[in-house]
Order: structure tokens, then C-alpha cells, then sequence
């Protein structure tokens, strides 16, 4: 979905190695707080983004829990360590690109420094702090939202073909042949019975404009829903 809607907020920065006598990990635990909606510390609890929970020595789109990652970031062929993390958060898509990961970047190397600090100690095994775990109250958050278009003619990137549910994910696909993996706490279910709610049996995906939200499945009517969706992985 649109990448505006994560905004440069300076979350998830992870770090330069050469700024090591700037390291601050608390001004890092504060700086991870803005990052928790989307990554927690804990093992294999996954959100919008994979869990951080040891991720230093790990090969990028490994996490055997987590199944959205992009086929960029799983082909990479990267480790995850104090360079590569830096690399990645200072420009995502510069170093790997094709990935799905929305956050635009973080240009100050002390900031990121400061975070890898935080980063490397609380991403341990049973070393994450409690108020960092994530899950917080920002994953809700209103990130603006434009109106919803008159959905009765629709593009076939727009037209839901069907949706399948597997573990924790939901499986999009569209009129066009694409397929989208999201999060589940990130597709919603509306419906719109209006005249310019969509024709029954072609329900619409729409950009959902919140934070950790990332779209809508607008059916014509209640009754659609549950019929719409299988279940298989």
C-alpha cells in the first residue's frame, strides 16, 4: 500500500558501528518505543513485521514464523549484524531492492548508532525490556485517510478474486493475478450497501490509511464475508 502512511517517523533505525562513543542504549529503548506497533522483542510474535527477537547473525527472511516476508529480502542472501542492520535502516530499498519494507529510512548515523546499542542487548534471548515489547497503543494509531472511491467499476488490481487464510495471514488475490500477503490484524472487513458500494460478488481492496492497517476488503453486503474466505495453507 502507499508508503506515505508509515511516515518518517524515526522508528525502526537500527545502526552505525562507527559511532560507537555516541551509543546511547536508552535514548535507543525510546527511539525502538516508535518502532514497537510494527516489531516486537519477543520470540516468534510477529506483527506487521517479523519479531527482533534474535536478529543479529540471522539471514534476512529466515524467521520460520513469519511467512510475508518480500521474495527481495528472502533471495537477499544477507546476515543481519552490526553493518548490514545499519545499511538496511539508513535506506531499505537502496539496499535491498524490492523489498516491502515501508519505512523510508534513517539518514543520522547517531541515532541509528543509538538504537543498535538498545537493539543488540534486547534482542538476546530473554533480554528484551518490558516497556520495549511492543503491541503498545500506537498500533491503532490515525494516520489520516482520504475517501473511499465509488467502488462499482473497478480496476482489476482492485477487485478481490478471492481471500484465503493461513496461520496469522491473509491471502489477497486480485482481478489482475496478483497475490498480497497481509498480517491479519492488518486487512479489514466493510461493507457498503450504498449505490457506490461495489457490485455484489466483487468486493474492492482499498489503502486503509492507518498506521499498522493496511487495507480494506469492502463487501456489498454482511452475508459475502465468511463465503468469500477459505482456509487452507
Amino acid at each position: 500500500m502507499k508508503r506515505g502512511m508509515f511516515v518518517a517517523i524515526t522508528m525502526f533505525a537500527l545502526t552505525s558501528p562507527a559511532a560507537s562513543e555516541s551509543d546511547d542504549a536508552a535514548r535507543g529503548e525510546r527511539m525502538y518505543r516508535a518502532c514497537a506497533p510494527c516489531h516486537t522483542l519477543e520470540p516468534d510474535r510477529n506483527m506487521t513485521g517479523p519479531s527482533l527477537s534474535g536478529l543479529w547473525n540471522r539471514k534476512a527472511g529466515s524467521l520460520p514464523s513469519f511467512q510475508r516476508y518480500s521474495p527481495a529480502l528472502k533471495s537477499a542472501g544477507v546476515i543481519w549484524n552490526d553493518d548490514t542492520l545499519d545499511e538496511w535502516i539508513k535506506d531499505p530499498q537502496h539496499f535491498i531492492p524490492g523489498s516491502t519494507m515501508t519505512f523510508p529510512g534513517l539518514k543520522d548515523g547517531r541515532q541509528r548508532a543509538d538504537l543498535l546499542a538498545f537493539l543488540k542487548e534486547a534482542t538476546q534471548p530473554d533480554r528484551a525490556p518490558k516497556t520495549a515489547q511492543g503491541g503498545g497503543q500506537m498500533g491503532g494509531m490515525m494516520m489520516g485517510g482520504g475517501q473511499v472511491p465509488h467502488l462499482r467499476q473497478l480496476d482489476p488490481e482492485d477487485r478481490v478474486r478471492a481471500i484465503n487464510h493461513c496461520g496469522d495471514t491473509y491471502k489477497v488475490t486480485t482481478a489482475d493475478g496478483k497475490m498480497r500477503d497481509f498480517w491479519e490484524r492488518n486487512l479489514r472487513f466493510k461493507t457498503d450497501v450504498s449505490n457506490d458500494g461495489p457490485q455484489k460478488g466483487t468486493p474492492a481492496i482499498v489503502s486503509a490509511g492507518m498506521m499498522g492497517d493496511r487495507a480494506d476488503v469492502i463487501f456489498a453486503s454482511p452475508d459475502e464475508i465468511s463465503p468469500f474466505i477459505s482456509h487452507q495453507c
